[in-house]
């Protein structure tokens, strides 16, 4: 039973877009058309006729579509350009520039995306088809083998694959998205949801436990990693507050499959206290989100039945039931309030279990 749904593509887009800035060049929308760089005739002509001080000014709004070389330099030297007039030449370069921009958005915590790349990721960030998506994500990979985006490439390509249901490709994508950003939230968040999952540990069987402790591991990663968000400036305080709630609540889930599993991989029976943990999981993926999960809520209901605690199995799987209303988790809800609530009514059952 998938009883998880997919992270949305809305999300993944604000997950991404706050994480690398676009370059100049990049498209657009909504803005005027910056002026063209000044050629060396410009920077030589403007320097004779207005001066140093308004040609620095000018330098540093329109920079330059030339580097500077010794040949450069000795024309400029020529036409009377001081060492101030050099340097700003100089910086106003396009290698010097980006290099520049980079820093920057380095500093700021973001990337400076080259315009072709922009585009590329933009096609692969608003396709809806997974199989089209997966196809855009590996051509991207063909095309720009050492950009600087392709973990959020990978982490796309993994979303892609969540959407298809294939969890063992999810992996793999996160995975490669992780190797070469290990604090990528959208990676992370997608492989704590994946690896624990029955659909994954059922072809990773014999190093189940080892699976599950790499995915406890990338479930406090991403805890880390959502408390460090920066809300992006578009985005009302109240909907940032939201959003990360989700994202926290969505990783406590993922956690307490994570204790459901390993409850049930013993040769002596069900391990208690990986049963209480799951139920302690649970609970908090529950709180303090406008739209809890149902299906933390069946999962929660499955560890207090495991534990014998019949009456708030009941009550999660009535939450999971009332939240999953026309989904597969309400059938699978009510068919198990309907075995608790004849095992209760058998002769000699505790009332309190």
């Amino acid at each position: 039973m998938k009883i998880k749904s997919v992270i949305l593509l809305g999300p993944a887009l604000l997950l991404a877009s706050t994480l690398f800035a676009q370059t100049a060049g990049a498209p657009t929308m909504g803005t005027t058309t910056p002026p063209a760089p000044m050629t060396e005739k410009e920077v030589i002509t403007e320097l004779k006729k207005e001066g140093a001080a308004q040609l620095i000014k000018d330098l540093d709004q329109r920079g330059v579509a030339f580097e500077m070389d010794a040949d450069t330099e000795k024309r400029l030297r020529k036409a009377k350009a001081t060492d101030e007039v050099i340097k700003a030449v100089t910086a106003a370069g396009p290698k010097e520039k980006a290099a520049a921009a980079k820093a920057a958005a380095m500093a700021s915590g973001g990337l400076v995306v080259p315009a072709e790349e922009s585009a590329d990721f933009k096609t692969l960030q608003t396709e809806l088809d997974p199989d089209k998506a997966v196809a855009a994500a590996e051509a991207f990979v063909q095309k720009h083998p050492h950009s600087e985006i392709l973990t959020f490439v990978y982490a796309f390509e993994a979303n892609a694959y969540q959407m298809k249901g294939d969890v063992a490709n999810l992996v793999v994508c996160a995975e490669k998205s992780l190797a070469l950003k290990k604090d990528n939230l959208m990676a992370l968040l997608l492989v704590s949801y994946a690896i624990p999952t029955p659909q994954f540990i059922k072809l990773h069987g014999a190093d189940e436990d080892a699976q599950l402790t790499k995915a406890e591991a990338y479930a406090q990663q991403a805890i880390l990693a959502v408390n460090d968000l920066k809300k992006p400036a578009a985005e009302s305080d109240a909907n940032f507050a939201s959003r990360k709630a989700t994202y926290i609540a969505d990783v406590h889930a993922d956690l307490g499959l994570v204790h459901l599993q390993r409850a049930q991989e013993g040769l002596e029976g069900l391990d208690k206290d990986e049963l209480a943990k799951a139920e302690k999981e649970y609970r908090l993926a529950v709180t303090g989100v406008d739209h809890p999960d149902p299906s933390a809520y069946y999962r929660m209901g499955e560890a207090c039945r495991l534990q014998g605690k019949v009456d708030d199995a009941i009550a999660a799987f009535t939450k999971a039931s009332e939240l999953g209303k026309g989904s597969v988790v309400q059938q699978y809800a009510d068919d198990a309030i309907q075995r608790l609530k004849a095992a209760k009514a058998q002769p000699g059952a505790p009332a309190h279990p």
